[in-house]
């Protein structure tokens, strides 16, 4: 459980970063940049900001099938109690994603549900669907776009897409005036995403919980030095996945097929994809960790804000939308403060953590979803 919570640490730390560089980078001038500012950017996309959402999505499937273990072992019926506890959850993130625009807890209460009816599959079928499912959203366009080409030819594909795309796309919306014209724009947001048949398929998110319950099933946290091979196998994978995405499918010579098939050709239709590069930073630290066991107290701090991971997910995206929003302060910073304002509220979310964790046995928020959860209020003082 150590490892876990340094895990959910360093999930989170990557998370404030990227937040602080998605909300305050537009506001950053591109001519006039102090020596090295464009740096900054490139660490944060390419080796950051979708290893961060992934390992937090890979560590939720974790939890998951911890969860279950230990409702099995005690005999306890597991699909309502976890059916409250994804209720639960989605009540956070519906609240989080109306007031802040943030986005990703909601997926995660919802394709928590599929993860809990197909628990019990065999591991060769649970890798078919991860692999389906990373690649679901791009099944119905390459194929419309191969279709089209089949039929009309490359020129004629490229003409119909122009055309399509030009009869859907909608104008751009107004931006709301204020705050309340912010929420009801949400609330449409949310309406039209979940009436759409493409925001009800399954995504990376659904892959990462499926390795996620996989991993545990197999041992690797419980035993990861008799499981070496599995985690440098998987380590591997994701490397070459990121490298091949970053400095292999852009330079993919598609001239041949319409734009359409070309573009979703160089997205690597989600198989290859460089989020996978999160399993290569999991490996690496669970494996520093089971070999060189003192890592585990120098990586205390992160450990103690994994604990809370929750409450601090919630409290980083409030202070960052607080902070960047044109509706309460507005800030514009550059690449050079924002990095330091990552650290600094990741500074304070580990001050704040260790100082609730030393007298309560959980973290607000973590308190709230156990109790909803078990129906129970547990004890919070130590």
């Amino acid at each position: 459980m150590a490892t876990l919570d340094i895990l959910r640490g360093f999930a989170l730390f990557g998370m404030i970063f990227i937040h602080f560089h998605q909300a305050f980078r537009t506001s950053t001038p591109d001519v006039g940049r102090p020596f090295g500012e464009d740096w900054i950017g490139n660490i944060a996309w390419i080796g950051i900001e979708e290893k961060a959402w992934a390992t937090f999505a890979f560590l939720f499937g974790v939890g998951f099938a911890v969860l279950m273990r230990r409702a099995e072992r005690r005999g306890q019926p597991v699909v309502a109690f976890y059916l409250r506890r994804l209720a639960a959850l989605a009540v956070i993130a519906l609240m989080l994603d109306l007031f802040t625009g943030f986005t990703v807890l909601l997926d995660y209460a919802m394709w928590g549900v599929p993860l809990l009816l197909i628990r019990k599959w065999p591991t060769w079928v649970l890798l078919t669907v991860a692999v389906i499912s990373a690649g679901a959203w791009a099944i119905e366009p390459f194929g419309a776009g191969l279709q089209r080409w089949a039929t009309l030819g490359r020129e004629g594909a490229d003409l119909e897409m122009a055309s399509r795309v030009r009869a859907v796309r909608p104008p751009p919306p107004a931006p709301p005036n204020n705050y309340g014209e912010y929420v009801g724009s949400r609330v449409r947001l949310l309406r039209f995403r979940y009436s759409n048949w493409r925001g009800l398929l399954p995504g990376s998110t659904f892959t990462l919980f499926i390795i996620g319950l996989l991993a545990l099933r197999r041992g690797v946290f419980d035993n990861p030095r008799q499981h070496p091979r599995v985690i440098v196998t998987f380590m591997t994978i994701g490397f070459v996945s990121w490298a091949v995405f970053w400095w292999g499918l852009p330079y993919l010579p598609v001239g041949f097929a319409p734009i359409g098939v070309g573009r979703m050709m160089k997205t690597g239709l989600g198989i290859v994809s460089e989020q996978w590069l999160a399993f290569t930073y999991i490996g690496a630290l669970v494996l520093l960790l089971a070999y060189r066991p003192q890592w585990t107290r120098r990586f205390a701090l992160m450990g103690i804000a994994g604990r809370m991971a929750l409450t601090n997910y919630v409290l980083q995206c409030v202070v960052i939308f607080a902070l960047s929003s044109r509706f309460v302060f507005g800030l514009h910073l550059r690449p050079y403060f924002y990095t330091l304002g990552a650290i600094l509220l990741f500074g304070v979310a580990v001050v704040l953590s260790q100082a609730w964790m030393s007298r309560f046995r959980f973290g607000p928020l973590e308190w709230l979803w156990r109790s909803a959860t078990y129906l129970h209020v547990p004890q919070l003082r130590r």
